[in-house]
């Protein structure tokens, strides 16, 4: 059976305030749900037809906001879903369990469920930055313009374990109205991030000039021609005087590199966890509550720099989530600090519906008291 064609919508912008109740899309950032939602479809499915059909991998979180789905086991069993009577995507897992068929005409969110795992976890670790940037009082009026490059256009292309390196690598550059930054044509030796000012960035074409865009505070550019390691396909003139942070190409390069993160094997879960290590499960307190490792405690990535201090560095604690993604950046970042941390590798065995059915069995609720989880009231 192949998925029927649903019916794409025109146009239209997302209701925020209904895609910021999804999970777990509820915990970004509205700059990071933008991006997100920039590459997401919303769709209108017509009673009869199929969203997605068993045995396939689609590599989407489908959201059903209104209308009623059936979703069909092999056995022909049949469960109804009913729009906003979830939160979460619909029978998520891959390849597909179940097929889904609308009962009634439903309206849906399609979105790239890769690209959802990256700016989710970039989002929470700019949180977690956040709040680390602002207990620094030599930073204080550096706070704004930190957190805007974070936000910024460059790190959807960065991973978002090197984050914390960024700043220490910016070189500073003071530049007046009409300096040409970068020339169109040129190779690129380094991108720029905009600290104060605005500048225009203009195309040659056909002997015209064509003005594309004015950029400010915050704004990457110039990091194309370096991941693409081409010439450059426009010229940047600042419109301002202001200062700009230079990053060099090298560094660049060192940004795109995944750090070394100690990892723990699956098949080494169990006998590690007996030995004392605490398990940490990374994802939403909603994600958390649908089940969870044994005596697993919760602490969101997005928050980590507040619960952190309920840890103890005599203690060592595995780290994991749905994908590997997000706990990896927590093990990471923790470590800088002086933790001993281990991430899970291949997060994504706990959640196949046979793993899921022997490790994830756990609803109760864990919290950290000297570093070690007590069961919560």
């Amino acid at each position: 059976m192949q998925a029927q064609k649903s019916i794409p919508m025109p146009p239209v912008e997302f209701d925020l305030n209904l895609t910021h109740t999804l999970v777990p899309l509820k915990d970004m950032s509205e700059s990071h749900l933008l991006a997100l939602l920039s590459n997401a479809s919303q769709e209108t499915v017509c009673a009869g037809q199929s969203l997605f059909v068993a045995g396939n991998y689609d590599g989407q979180h489908v959201y059903l906001l209104h209308g009623d789905v059936s979703l069909v086991a092999g056995d022909g069993l049949r469960t109804r879903v009913k729009g906003r009577s979830s939160l979460f995507p619909i029978a998520h897992q891959q390849p597909r369990q179940v097929t889904a068929i609308a009962e009634t005409d439903c309206s849906l969110v399609r979105i790239n469920s890769e690209q959802l795992d990256k700016l989710l976890t970039w989002s929470e670790v700019a949180d977690y930055l956040q709040l680390n940037i602002s207990r620094e009082r030599d930073l204080d009026e550096d706070v704004d313009w930190m957190m805007t490059v974070l936000r910024s256009n460059l790190f959807f292309k960065v991973p978002p374990l090197n984050v914390e390196q960024i700043f220490s690598r910016l070189i500073p550059q003071v530049v007046y109205a009409g300096d040409v930054i970068i020339r169109q044509g040129e190779i690129g030796d380094q991108c720029y991030f905009i600290k104060e000012g605005e500048a225009d960035v203009t195309r040659h074409q056909d002997n015209k000039r064509e003005h594309l865009a004015t950029i400010g505070v915050g704004r990457c550019f110039g990091e194309d021609a370096l991941v693409n390691e081409a010439a450059r396909n426009a010229s940047v003139i600042m419109r301002t005087d202001g200062v700009l942070m230079r990053l060099g190409k090298q560094d660049f390069y060192r940004l795109l590199k995944e750090p070394v993160v100690a990892t723990l094997a699956f098949n080494e879960l169990q006998n590690t966890i007996a030995k004392g290590a605490v398990a940490v499960d990374v994802r939403s307190e909603e994600e958390y509550s649908e089940g969870h490792l044994p005596q697993a405690v919760n602490v969101p990535l997005n928050i980590l720099a507040i619960k952190s201090r309920l840890l103890n560095k005599e203690n060592t604690y595995l780290f994991y989530c749905d994908t590997g993604r997000r706990s990896r950046a927590a093990a990471h970042l923790l470590a800088q600090q002086g933790y001993k941390t281990l991430a899970l590798d291949n997060c994504a065995q706990l959640f196949t519906p046979q793993a899921q059915l022997i490790h994830l069995t756990d609803t109760q609720n864990y919290l950290l008291r000297d570093g070690l989880a007590v069961a919560g009231k």
